[in-house]
């Protein structure tokens, strides 16, 4: 069976874009350029994340590996940027397509006005045909306000853009069932709605160049799945992988979606970071949240507001052990919250429609 998708979000790491020794790899960035043009020529939307500004920066200009790591990210980072959205141009060009970059901190997803504003600038560009290329902006990130890597930020894009499917393209065929190296290790195919402790089983090595593990992918994977969101991760370095992933002709690991979730739910789901306010629950509260009925929090259940907040903020809601069991948009602020806090028949803190649970 083929997957028939509207938008997708493809998300390309700096282990699929560079080469051994630390350079860009043009061929393969052009031979993923063929099957996005492919793929667009069949009517279907693309959202492209790409990593390789460094690499490419390292292409250009010789530095001293004894400066400061950090500024020679940013150096590289800054310069090599020019150079790979020059060569995703060029590339696109060839099939008459526009591409557009777009760089992109965490605080462009702090609010729910930058949020908007953010979407509705990638909506356009979409609206006229145009393929957004999009990375972190590296050379202003600092280390608090940098995303875990790319894979957090094309989750977020596939939420903010309502995408049908996600596929991350890194240097192996998936999520192995341990150490893809050792003989014995096998893609799991498909993963469905189970509590998965993917630390069991998920090779801790990093990539050569990126930032993120494999952990942190199964993570956000999961995350976004359970937003109603496809998620397949494939590899990168394979011929013809995008238009094998759509055909589900390529071995692959591939996160089953749930049940779509509402936008305003997708955008809380991904505002952990941005929560400054927190409550605490107690064991009933939690057993009627977690259950399958829909459930808003209520007042009675709450045993302690943990860090102050405005109406209409995000909030983080954990239990008695100070575990994150959610996140929800507050319906008042904490010195009503602190009047209400324990009492019967008043109204409720999170309505159910905006809340979000964390599995």
């Amino acid at each position: 069976m083929s997957f028939s998708y509207r938008r997708i979000i493809i998300k390309i790491g700096s282990n699929v874009l560079t080469r051994p020794d630390g350079l860009p790899d043009t061929d393969r960035i052009a031979h993923l350029v063929d099957q996005i043009a492919t793929i667009k020529k069949q009517g279907i939307e693309v959202i492209l994340v790409s990593s390789g500004a460094v690499a490419s920066g390292r292409s250009l200009i010789s530095v001293s590996e004894r400066s400061d790591a950090v500024a020679i990210r940013q150096l590289l980072a800054s310069i090599g940027q020019v150079k790979l959205i020059n060569t995703y141009s060029a590339l696109f060009e060839k099939y008459d397509m526009l591409c557009s970059q777009v760089l992109v901190t965490k605080e462009d997803f702090r609010d729910r006005l930058h949020y908007l504003n953010m979407r509705n600038c990638l909506e356009i560009l979409l609206q006229h045909q145009v393929i957004p290329v999009i990375n972190e902006n590296d050379v202003v990130s600092v280390t608090e306000l940098m995303f875990t890597d790319n894979d957090e930020l094309a989750g977020l894009l596939a939420s903010m853009l309502n995408a049908q499917a996600l596929i991350v393209l890194t240097n192996v065929n998936g999520i192995y069932t341990g150490d893809p190296k050792l003989p014995g290790s096998s893609v799991i195919t498909e993963i469905t709605n189970g509590g998965l402790d993917f630390a069991s089983f998920v090779s801790l090595g990093k990539s050569q160049f990126g930032r993120g593990g494999m952990i942190t992918k199964s993570t956000i994977a999961h995350k976004v799945a359970q937003l109603g969101i496809a998620v397949h991760i494939a590899n990168g370095t394979s011929l013809n992988v995008l238009l094998d992933v759509l055909e589900n002709k390529i071995e692959h690991t591939r996160f089953v979606p749930a049940k779509i979730a509402s936008g305003k739910k997708k955008w809380i789901a991904h505002s952990e970071n941005s929560a400054k306010g927190v409550v605490q629950v107690n064991e009933g509260a939690k057993t009627a949240l977690k259950s399958n009925k829909a459930s808003s929090l209520l007042p009675v259940g709450v045993t302690d507001i943990v860090a102050d907040f405005k109406k209409g903020e995000i909030i983080k809601i954990i239990d008695e052990n100070k575990k994150v069991i959610g996140l929800g948009l507050a319906e008042y602020g904490s010195e009503k919250a602190r009047e209400y806090a324990g009492q019967k028949n008043q109204r409720a803190l999170v309505h159910y429609d905006y809340l979000y649970l964390q599995s």
